[in-house]
């Protein structure tokens, strides 16, 4: 991932046993240095594009190509405020599969999770019922078309547990992506605010060192 780059160092103490000295220090990422899209720019859909993940797509192919490069992986992820990529970003069809007969073996991948409601109309087209409420296996209503007699078939469908997860995959492929238009913008803003300010820490605009507590406490 090109973001690692990005990333200014920081030397810490050293607190590997081979160490050679209490002086000795380490150099290593401040994962604690990010940046992220502003609130107040998140609201603005005209420097966005919305974005439909594909099957076995993943950000460094995303981010080729829209933006001709998979080093800018992390835009894609951080523009679609994507922090866990396990969690967040959408597993392919063979991988979700895996994941769902782990999680509920196979006698229970496709048992009934819940049940909701189909769409009803009347005979004039008038919505009387529209799908996807949940509810009771049970539930039933009056026929638009003759009141107080129900439905002969009750207007719900069982989802089982595999169509469920495959709903909450399915969810995550819609994500936002910035408009190339505006990435170079993006990338001078994102470096600048990567960079330290002087402080008793500073060493250069890229590196800061931290105090060894070995050297100074008594």
């Amino acid at each position: 991932m090109g973001y690692f780059k990005e990333i200014p160092n920081v030397e810490v103490q050293s607190f590997i046993d081979t160490r050679k000295s209490s002086s000795d220090y380490l150099l290593v990422k401040n994962f604690f240095r990010r940046v992220k899209i502003r609130e107040d720019i998140q609201n603005i859909i005209t420097i966005f594009n919305k974005y439909i993940i594909e099957e076995g797509e993943r950000p460094e192919t995303v981010a080729d190509k829209l933006y001709g490069s998979p080093e800018l992986d992390w835009v894609v992820l951080i523009t679609a405020g994507i922090v866990n990529m396990r969690d967040e970003w959408p597993l392919s069809d063979r991988d979700l599969y895996r994941f769902c007969e782990q999680k509920y073996g196979l006698d229970e991948l496709n048992a009934v999770r819940f049940y909701e409601t189909t769409e009803v109309k009347d005979s004039i087209g008038r919505l009387i019922l529209p799908k996807g409420k949940v509810v009771d296996s049970d539930f039933n209503i009056q026929d638009p078309d003759n009141p107080g007699f129900l439905l002969t078939t009750n207007p719900v469908i069982g989802i089982s547990n595999y169509e469920y997860e495959v709903r909450k995959n399915d969810a995550k492929r819609t994500i936002y992506t910035l408009k190339p238009g505006y990435l170079q913008q993006f990338l001078d803003d994102s470096r600048e605010l990567m960079l330290y300010t002087e402080s008793s820490e500073y060493i250069n605009d890229t590196l800061i060192k931290t105090e060894n507590t070995r050297n100074t406490l008594p």
